[in-house]
């Protein structure tokens, strides 16, 4: 059998990365990836659409879509990695080491995250049509706004995708690992309102929003409520002057759980004793919150599941199969009926201006793709 990953074609890798990498994409400002991906897409023989999910956030791009026709029956394979990037994200450069590490200059990040995911799918896609390999109808989607809980997809058109089996490259360490479960992750926003007073002449006549908040923050249990479930309060912040009882005091935080009826219910019994507090001392609690990810499970006997797993002993790669406690893309296409799972292309020390890539990774993730589309 062709050894598939000394047959990728590293040079044009490492140039598209470093090309990609100078294009500043920050989280919804996304308008030149999306314009240069369109037009790679194109190239490859894609009928490419743009969305205007953009639009609701007041960003200047929208998600881009790629559909190729394959060669082979069955439904087709999605394929996704995010366009935005994290800040320091403007300037950046890719500086490639005798090692075979690619990191940026040290004052941004690199943007591994998530070009590794770009141009393994881009390159692994070009190797399987320069060989002339017989592959399945093929779904690209590139969103906006990941970084941001995963906002592009949650405008996206689901009618729009054929695919009932994806593969997100957006996760860290190294090529053959596979996440197939990941978290709810709900953020919530507590408005404690008091009454101002002048803190001097009279203190008993106002309402402490602040201490009737503290009051609530410090009962709310905080951490790790489980091993599956986790809360933490994020800030707080209220007052006007020295001299004057506070009137407002708000806080944030989020909860986190693999099951989504704990994470309900933690968040049940946050908002209880936050509005419990304020009935106390009079007065009442703003309590909002929404689900920025569902959590979901995909099974070791799917589809997708057992195609990545064939995939990497045909490449030599010993697979990993593991869970995330950060949320992606594929939160999405799972609660939208798609079964995915995310995979690792190669980054590392992502969020960070240690973040780097190694070469070998972005040569085995696009072989890997490869493998996900062929027969």
């Amino acid at each position: 059998m062709e050894n598939r990953t000394d047959s990728i074609n590293a040079e044009r890798l490492k140039q598209e990365f470093s090309e990609l990498v100078t294009v500043d994409s920050v989280t919804f400002r996304e308008r030149q990836m999306a314009d240069i991906l369109k037009e790679k897409l194109a190239k490859l023989g894609f009928e490419v659409t743009e969305d205007s999910a953009g639009n609701y956030y007041g960003g200047n791009a929208g998600n881009v879509y790629g559909f190729l026709k394959g060669t082979l029956p069955g439904t087709p394979v999605l394929l996704s990695a995010h366009m935005d990037t994290v800040q320091p994200g403007k300037g950046k450069q890719a500086i490639f080491h005798e090692d075979g590490r690619v990191t940026s200059n040290g004052t941004t990040i690199l943007g591994a995250d998530d070009l590794a995911g770009i141009v393994e799918i881009l390159e692994g896609i070009r190797y399987v049509k320069e060989a002339g390999i017989a592959h399945r109808d093929v779904e690209v989607l590139f969103p906006i706004g990941e970084e941001a809980y995963v906002k592009g997809t949650d405008r996206l058109d689901y009618s729009t995708i054929k695919a009932k089996e994806a593969f997100v490259l957006d996760m860290s360490g190294p090529v053959g690992t596979a996440v197939l479960q990941a978290p709810s992750i709900l953020s919530f926003k507590a408005v404690m309102h008091g009454k101002a007073s002048h803190a001097g002449f009279a203190p008993e006549k106002g309402i402490h929003a602040i201490a009737v908040m503290s009051s609530a923050v410090a009962e709310i249990r905080q951490g790790r409520l489980d091993e599956e479930t986790t809360l933490n309060i994020g800030t707080i912040a209220g007052g006007e002057a020295l001299n004057i009882v506070p009137d407002i005091c708000t806080c944030t935080g989020e909860v986190r759980s693999y099951d989504h009826g704990r994470a309900l219910a933690a968040l049940e019994a946050a908002r209880c004793i936050f509005e419990g507090k304020a009935q106390k001392a009079g007065t009442v609690c703003e309590f909002t919150w929404k689900a920025d990810t569902i959590a979901y499970k995909t099974e070791e006997n799917s589809p997708a599941v057992k195609r990545f797993l064939r995939c990497c002993r045909e490449l030599g790669i010993e697979p990993e199969l593991t869970r995330t406690f950060g949320g992606s893309d594929n939160n999405n296409f799972v609660k939208n009926g798609i079964n995915g799972v995310v995979l690792s292309c190669g980054m590392y020390q992502v969020h960070s201006t240690e973040e780097y890539t190694l070469v070998e990774e972005l040569v085995k993730g696009a072989a890997l793709v490869a493998g996900l589309i062929d027969n």
